[in-house]
């Protein structure tokens, strides 16, 4: 094994900060230097993240003062843009944000960021500098539809997918409320979820004839993790022909499969896998996928692409069980 790399995490008391830690913590080649965050500093981790007894002994601090190799940024929407320009980092650390500031291809002092969706280009991703980490509704639909971009095949898509309630953060709200959420589902920003910017620049990088939309409506789950996406399409592929058109496309890339049967949310919970089904009904191709919204759909995926800009095998410190029951 190669020396191991120092990380950092900005941010590191919500759901994705400590999801970060604790991959972060299992993984054999890095060295979790420090793990920030003003509103909990001072305080062991294991105050906020209550499974870390006995995993650590560090504390959050209200500072970031030690240079890393790699730093993630578990910062609400728009604050990680805020601090690159107000905080001057090393030019040899990588930043790699969970966040939606540099999804489209923004930039700051001087920083610029590649959209890292492995299995979209990953070998760009091994030679960026700063990623900007997919959104976790964005990383399932994409999944389910970059294949058939790629051939030039998409039309009109009608996409619903549900999520889990560590989707909204930790922050409390009115839909977070067990008593709200147990036994409940509502959909909420529909055909307007901030996600879409980021699916239709891939899907038309891709095939940039497919002017059409994404018509995506999300649904809100009664239950915490995990997301399960349904997309719809007119196609002209038979359902053996797509099956093959999807089993290429993934064949090179070790968390995305295409299953025989029928798949369920449980079988990728708590894992970095993509599952993909395909059924087809008269002349509707109909493709579902599943993944856990905060590893895949995020430090799962950031973890990946961290492995990928440092040489690691991809799957280091990700061959995690799922929680099937």
């Amino acid at each position: 094994m190669t020396k191991k790399i120092t990380a950092g995490i900005i941010g590191g008391a919500g759901y994705t900060g400590g999801e970060t830690v604790r991959l972060l913590l299992n993984h054999p080649q890095v060295e979790l230097k420090f793990v920030q965050s003003r509103s909990q500093a001072g305080k062991p981790l294991t105050s906020i993240h209550g499974d870390l007894v006995g995993e650590t002994d560090l504390t959050f601090g209200a500072d970031f003062d030690q240079p890393v190799d790699v730093l993630f940024l578990c910062l609400s929407h728009g604050e990680s843009k805020k601090l690159l320009s107000e905080t001057t980092f090393p030019a040899t650390t990588h930043i790699i944000d969970l966040g939606n500031d540099f999804r489209l291809g923004d930039s700051v002092a001087g920083r610029e960021f590649v959209y890292g969706l492995p299995e979209f280009q990953r070998e760009k991703i091994r030679t960026a500098k700063n990623i900007a980490n997919p959104g976790c509704f964005a990383t399932a639909i994409q999944l389910g539809l970059l294949p058939l971009a790629k051939a030039g095949l998409l039309k009109s898509v009608h996409t619903t997918g549900i999520t889990g309630s560590t989707g909204a953060g930790q922050k409390l709200q009115d839909t977070t409320h067990f008593t709200w959420r147990a036994n409940n589902i509502s959909p909420y920003k529909t055909l307007t979820h901030q996600h879409l910017g980021e699916i239709q620049q891939t899907l038309r990088s891709l095939q940039p004839a497919f002017t059409d939309n994404v018509h995506f409506i999300p649904w809100r789950g009664d239950f915490t993790r995990g997301i399960f996406v349904t997309s719809v399409l007119e196609s002209n592929l038979s359902l053996e022909e797509a099956n093959q058109l999807y089993k290429e496309f993934y064949a090179s890339h070790p968390f995305t499969h295409v299953a025989d049967s029928m798949i369920d949310m449980k079988q990728v919970v708590n894992t970095n896998k993509c599952l993909l089904y395909l059924e087809k009904i008269d002349n509707q191709l109909v493709i579902h996928s599943a993944i856990d919204n905060l590893v895949k759909g995020a430090s799962g995926q950031a973890i990946q692409n961290m492995n990928l800009i440092f040489g690691f095998d991809e799957t280091l410190g990700l061959k995690l069980k799922p929680i099937v029951f």
